[in-house]
């Protein structure tokens, strides 16, 4: 199964990992998951609907990462992905 990966688990970064799916599916877990699930779900949402890439499965390991970090992780990790 082809699965891209990009990030790191390290203080204001984001770990996230993305492999093809029927439906679109997001998974988040974050140390800010209580202030902000929604504001990340809906980045990750909006940056699948950029590149039409909406049936995924993304896994975001959040450690407090603003929104750019977390948009260009996954970007990364969706090129990733298609590479292998």
């Amino acid at each position: 199964m082809k699965i891209g990966v990009c990030g790191s688990l390290e203080s204001n970064d984001a770990l996230i990992t993305v492999k093809p799916s029927e439906k679109q599916e997001i998974v988040i877990k974050s140390i800010v998951y209580d202030f902000f699930h929604e504001q990340i779900e809906q980045v990750i949402k909006d940056t699948l609907k950029e590149v039409n890439k909406e049936n995924l499965s993304v896994l975001c390991e959040d450690k407090g990462a603003l929104d750019y970090t977390i948009k260009s992780r996954l970007l990364t990790a969706i090129k990733r992905m298609e590479e292998k």
